[in-house]
């Protein structure tokens, strides 16, 4: 294997080079009556194994990033695309196995891509009080000589209950501001700061300000899917509280976890694959030394590309 660039931070270390990050995993295959016996952990196994085991209503947000309906290959696992009836059967399968660990006041958060959202977002209100589609611009994707190119991704915002915490101001975007608006020689709706002109907006569903993971990035890995934790955070700092639980049954190379490490939450993560769980142990003992998240500082969500030298 040819040897990386000094500024390529791509975690890729090994089976054989990670067996330390490996044997910080847990196996869960008895009943844990107890979460404080799986909190802050990466627990190795199948979902659908291990979601049974684990207590019921201890769950204060869920993040879920389920296999897309696509044929794609994670480490040693191969998921070819089935019909729409066998991947909606496989999505209330997954749904059902999580949701009794959910606690009244929980929210929700399912990722997904065009096609997948059309079948999840039907079924959705069967388990849910769904709240909103988010549509994330994700930029990356192969351009196609007869159809449009792929680079928006959807999540579905949902609560258990009518119930559900939801942080307005630790998600608002600070946003330059072109035309400055003043009243009696004040502004208005904006302030005056050391970077410039800015204001702090309500966010919505339409997220643009988002770039995903990529090589000189500290946070980025070999994973094929991995999703940036700047993204991750806002439904974090939205839907959850510091100390709540936030749990990821697909975690894949850990986002979900580090992110909330992070952000002062406790975490639960899921993965089968031992490659992704040395990545996401990998990350998390990192996240011990460095608490950034790229695009968020001080507490403030910036808008792509208005801090100085910071790609977000």
């Amino acid at each position: 294997m040819p040897a990386k660039s000094c500024r390529n931070k791509t975690i890729n270390t090994t089976l054989e080079e990670g067996t330390s990050y490996l044997s910080r995993c847990i196996s869960v295959v008895e009943p844990k009556n107890n979460i404080s016996e799986i909190l802050d952990k990466t627990i190795l196994g199948d979902m659908f194994s291990v979601c049974p085991m684990l207590p019921r209503n201890s769950v204060d947000l869920l993040i879920a990033d389920p296999p897309y309906n696509l044929t794609k290959s994670f480490s040693s696992t191969r998921f070819a695309k089935v019909s729409k009836t066998e991947y909606e059967n496989y999505t209330r399968r997954w749904i059902s196995a999580v949701k009794p660990l959910l606690k009244e006041t929980a929210s929700i958060y399912i990722c997904c891509d065009w096609e997948s959202s059309l079948i999840i977002g039907r079924i959705l209100p069967d388990f849910f009080c769904v709240r909103n589609r988010i549509t994330w611009q994700r930029e990356k994707g192969r351009g196609a000589k007869a159809n449009w190119k792929n680079s928006m991704e959807d999540i579905w915002f949902a609560t258990t209950g009518n119930s559900y915490t939801f942080n307005l101001d630790a998600v608002k975007i600070r946003k330059r501001v072109i035309a400055p608006y003043h009243t009696g020689g004040q502004p208005k709706g904006w302030e005056q700061t050391d970077l410039g002109r800015y204001r702090d907006t309500c966010p919505s569903n339409f997220w643009d300000d988002i770039t995903i993971p990529f090589w000189s990035m500290p946070e980025n890995t070999a994973h094929p899917t991995q999703k940036p934790e700047k993204l991750i955070a806002k439904m974090i700092l939205a839907s959850s509280t510091a100390g709540g639980v936030v749990f990821d049954p697909f975690l894949g190379s850990g986002t979900t976890s580090v992110t909330a490490k992070k952000l002062g939450r406790r975490y639960i993560g899921i993965e089968k694959e031992k490659q992704y769980c040395i990545w996401a142990e990998q990350r998390l003992e990192q996240a011990g030394h460095n608490t950034d998240i790229q695009g968020y500082r001080n507490g403030i969500f910036f808008d792509r590309n208005i801090l100085s030298g910071n790609q977000q």
